[in-house]
C-alpha cells in the first residue's frame, strides 16, 4: 500500500482510534446489558452470549480511554454500561472474585487469575479518570483483593490461577500476569496519585526483568515453577496458547520496553528507588525483540521465539505489532535514537498495509507467516483491540513530548 499516511501526526494517530471505535461502537453494547464480545470482519456477532473478563474489563479501558480523548458522552455512557456488567455480574456476590468466563449471567468457568483481576484494576483506574466516580474506592478493593489471594511476598510476585473457591492455588508462576499488573498498578498511580501502586509497579517490574531475567539468559521467560524457576517445557505442546504461549514473546519484550519507560517517567521525583536500570533494559528487550524477532521476508514481528532465540513460531499477531510501535516511539522520544523511528515506521507501514482492516475498521487478529489471515474472527475473547487503541493513545502522549502535539 503505497502513499502511507503520517504516523507522526497525532491527528493521525486519533482519527485512527477512532476509526477503530467505529467497528466496536455502538454495535458492541447489549441493551441486555453488558457488551458483545464475538465478532466476525464485517462486525457481526457470531456468540452473543459468552462473556469473557479480558473483554469484559478492556471494554471499560477502551470506551473510557475514548470518552478522555473525543469527549462525547456517548463513550462515557458506553464505558458505565461495560463497568456495571463488570461490577454486578462478573464479581462474585460476596466480592471474593471474579468470574472468568460467563455464559448469559451464568457462571461457566470460575477460575480466578490474577491475570484476569489486573484487567479488572486497570478498567477501575481508567473508569475512575474517565469521570465514573462510582469505581475510584474499587481501584483500592481489587488491589488489596489480589494483595490477599495472589501476592507472594517472598518472590515478590504475583502467583497466577486459583479454583473458584480459592481452595486450590495452582503450581503454575507467569510472567504475563505480572506484566499486566504492572501496568494496572501504573494506571491506578495515575488515577490515585497514591505512591504504593508505583512501588508494587516498581517491584514487580524489577523481580520480572531483573532477577528473573537473570535466571533466562537475560530475557524474560513466560513459565516458572513455585520457587519462580523457569519451566522450559510448559505448553512446548501448545505453543499458540491464547494466554500461556511457548517461548519467548517479542511483543512481551516490546510491552516490557514501554511499561519500563512509563514506570522511569511516573517515578522520577516520587520514587527513591534505583532506576538507572529501566532505560537500559527497555533498549535491550526492544533490540532483541526487533532484531530476532522481525521477518526479513515478509515484515512483520513473529509471535515466539524458542530458547536459542530462533523464530518457532512465525503468525503475525495484531498486538504484537501495537504494542512494539508505540514502544519504538517512546523509546525514540527518551533516547533521540533515530533507528528507534525508522522501527516505529517500519512496523506502521507493515500494519497499516497488512493489518488493519481499511473496509470495516478494527484489525485483523492474526496472519501467517505470508500474512494471509487464517480466519474471518475480527474479535475472539479478550481482543476488542484494547492493544491497538492503547497504542495510538500512547504515541500520541509520547508525540506531545517531541512538540508534535
Amino acid at each position: 500500500m503505497s502513499n502511507l499516511p503520517n504516523f507522526r501526526s497525532p491527528a493521525v494517530l486519533l482519527e485512527h482510534a477512532q476509526h477503530t471505535m467505529r467497528f466496536y461502537h455502538p454495535r458492541a453494547i447489549d441493551p441486555a446489558g453488558g457488551l458483545f464480545h464475538f465478532f466476525k470482519d464485517d462486525g457481526s456477532v457470531y456468540d452473543a452470549s459468552h462473556r469473557h473478563l479480558v473483554s469484559s474489563t478492556r471494554f471499560v479501558f477502551t470506551y473510557s480511554m475514548a470518552y478522555r480523548h473525543f469527549q462525547d458522552p456517548a463513550y462515557q455512557e458506553g464505558a458505565r454500561h461495560a463497568l456495571r456488567f463488570l461490577r454486578d455480574v462478573h464479581r462474585s456476590p460476596d466480592g471474593s472474585g471474579y468470574a472468568w468466563m460467563l455464559n448469559g449471567r451464568a457462571v461457566e468457568d470460575g477460575t480466578q487469575h490474577a491475570y484476569g483481576q489486573a484487567f479488572v484494576l486497570l478498567a477501575y483506574a481508567h473508569a475512575a479518570m474517565a469521570g465514573l466516580d462510582e469505581a475510584r474506592p474499587w481501584i483500592a478493593e481489587t488491589f488489596e483483593l489480589m494483595e490477599r489471594r495472589f501476592w507472594d511476598v517472598q518472590a515478590g510476585l504475583y502467583a497466577d490461577e486459583a479454583s473458584a473457591d480459592w481452595s486450590v492455588l495452582s503450581s503454575y508462576r507467569g510472567q504475563n500476569a505480572n506484566m499486566h499488573a504492572c501496568e494496572a498498578l501504573l494506571a491506578a498511580f495515575q488515577a490515585t496519585g497514591e505512591r504504593r501502586y508505583l512501588e508494587r509497579a516498581y517491584t514487580v517490574a524489577y523481580n520480572i526483568t531483573q532477577r528473573q531475567a537473570q535466571r533466562c539468559g537475560g530475557l524474560i521467560w513466560e513459565h516458572y515453577d513455585p520457587q519462580w524457576q523457569p519451566d522450559w517445557k510448559f505448553n512446548i505442546d501448545d505453543p499458540e496458547n491464547l494466554f500461556r504461549p511457548w517461548g519467548y514473546q517479542p511483543g512481551h519484550f516490546t510491552e516490557w520496553a514501554k511499561l519500563l519507560l512509563q514506570l522511569e517517567a511516573r517515578g522520577a521525583g516520587v520514587l527513591h528507588e534505583d532506576m538507572g536500570w529501566l532505560l537500559p533494559t527497555a533498549e535491550r528487550l526492544f533490540r532483541t525483540a526487533v532484531e530476532k524477532g522481525w521477518d526479513p521476508q515478509y515484515g512483520g514481528l513473529c509471535y515466539s521465539l524458542a530458547p536459542d532465540l530462533s523464530i518457532c513460531d512465525w503468525h503475525k499477531y495484531f498486538w504484537v505489532q501495537a504494542e512494539s510501535a508505540a514502544a519504538a516511539a517512546m523509546l525514540a522520544q527518551r533516547t533521540g535514537n533515530a533507528e528507534y523511528w525508522d522501527w516505529y515506521d517500519r512496523l506502521w507501514a507493515y500494519s497499516w498495509t497488512h493489518m488493519v482492516d481499511h473496509k470495516y475498521g478494527a484489525w485483523f487478529r492474526i496472519l501467517d507467516r505470508e500474512n494471509r489471515k487464517l480466519s474471518d474472527e475480527k474479535s475472539p475473547a479478550g481482543k476488542v483491540d484494547y492493544h491497538t487503541m492503547g497504542a495510538c493513545y500512547d504515541i500520541v502522549a509520547t508525540l506531545a513530548k517531541t512538540g508534535h502535539a
